[in-house]
């Protein structure tokens, strides 16, 4: 699972919602979260924004075992 992932689940969002607050048609981001593409720099910082993330957006595409909890 990616960090990206946890996170829209954490927050109980589709990749759908995530794609609306992001402004990201959700299958770029069902792309990202499957690690089919690399998204660029701009919807890297849109889906960290959308997020509320403070770390580096591309810390968004790590790996993380599925129990982690959200941070």
């Amino acid at each position: 699972m990616k960090i990206i992932t946890r996170e829209r689940e954490a927050r109980g969002w589709s990749r759908t919602e995530l794609g609306r607050q992001a402004r990201i048609h959700p299958a770029r981001v069902g792309q990202a979260e499957n690690g089919r593409v690399v998204p660029y720099d701009v919807e890297l910082q849109r889906l960290a924004d959308a997020l509320a993330w403070a770390g580096d957006p591309a810390a968004l595409l790590e790996e993380v075992d599925g129990d982690v909890p959200a941070v």
